[in-house]
């Protein structure tokens, strides 16, 4: 099979589960069954294939676009839709989202991504375990179900990051603490961003009049859209939990800040007599009392050091200390 090519199955024949050749893809026949294909469109072997295959003009625009808005479009012979998949990676980023999108008619499916998804991967793995969609209404909603369900697998891991921060805010005060939450904030916008879009798709979608979703589609797709729509309330419980933690990070950190300079202001005021009595008596000048008895000096400390004490005994009194 051409690199281009990387799925290709006839989908209705009981020989589903074996993948077509690049040879058997090119001389495919409406009488051979619903062929499905996926390719790089990145690859300037796809771009040509695309090109010069009898898809509507509408379908190659929007396969071959590096840009397109997620959406639901119904043409003349099938259907146009454009999501987005979720690599699971350990710190998900805008860039990591990866189209998909696809053109649906009843004998023909073609999708494309810029890389494998994990979604059309098992997709193709249980096909060829011989489980597989046989139509193409099936086909859309096991798709929209893979990609919603990769969502929800991240959204998890998420939710485990956001609880660890919680108990480490608690335990540890690092500062380092609130770029990682930060990073949480980033990745909750950033998939909320793609995932709302998705939801408001799968809801046209169910409306549009087609005969390749049969009423049993529209009720998967239905509950697919439900999980989308608890996926961005959990985005945004983990972005408001994040804003909690960060909120909870700066207040113990402005607690040990404020402690420290309580602690500075203390010393500072105990002392601040003591230096002005020593300030005092070491001028040198005449008349300085006790400059002439060799008992001063002894007395002199004596009374610092009650001084001292009298302060805290009247800070602690005033439960300053």
């Amino acid at each position: 099979m051409s690199h281009c090519f990387l799925y290709g199955f006839i989908l209705d024949r009981p020989s589903n589960d074996q993948p077509l050749t690049s040879d058997q893809i090119d001389h495919w026949h409406t009488d051979d069954g619903l062929l499905w294909v996926h390719l790089n469109y990145t690859t300037r072997e796809a771009q040509d294939w695309i090109n010069n295959s009898n898809l509507p003009d509408s379908a190659k625009s929007l396969l071959l676009t590096s840009h397109a808005h997620t959406g639901a479009h119904q043409t003349r012979e099938g259907l146009l839709l454009s999501l987005y998949a979720i690599n699971l990676k350990a710190s998900p980023k805008e860039e990591d989202m990866t189209p998909v999108r696809g053109y649906f008619s009843p004998h023909r499916i073609v999708t494309v991504s810029n890389q494998t998804t994990a979604a059309i991967s098992s997709l193709a793995n249980h096909i060829q375990e011989g489980f597989g969609p046989e139509n193409t209404g099936s086909f859309i909603t096991t798709l929209c179900d893979r990609l919603a369900n990769h969502k929800i697998t991240l959204i998890d891991l998420l939710d485990d990051r956001v609880t660890d921060l919680e108990e480490r805010v608690l335990t540890e005060h690092d500062p380092a603490l609130r770029n990682d939450i930060a990073v949480i904030r980033r990745q909750a916008v950033y998939i909320r961003r793609y995932v709302a879009p998705q939801r408001d798709a799968l809801i046209k979608l169910i409306t549009i009049e087609t005969p390749l979703l049969s009423r049993a589609d529209r009720q998967k797709l239905h509950d697919i859209k439900d999980k989308l729509t608890h996926v961005i309330n959990d985005l945004d419980a983990i972005r408001e939990r994040a804003n909690v933690t960060q909120e909870e990070l700066m207040i113990l950190q402005s607690d040990a800040l404020n402690q420290r300079v309580y602690f500075l202001s203390l010393v500072t005021t105990i002392f601040l007599p003591l230096t002005f009595l020593t300030g005092l008596l070491g001028v040198n000048l005449a008349g300085i009392p006790g400059s002439q008895d060799e008992r001063a000096f002894f007395i002199f400390c004596s009374m610092l050091v009650l001084l001292f004490v009298l302060q805290l005994m009247y800070f602690y009194r005033r439960k300053w200390l």
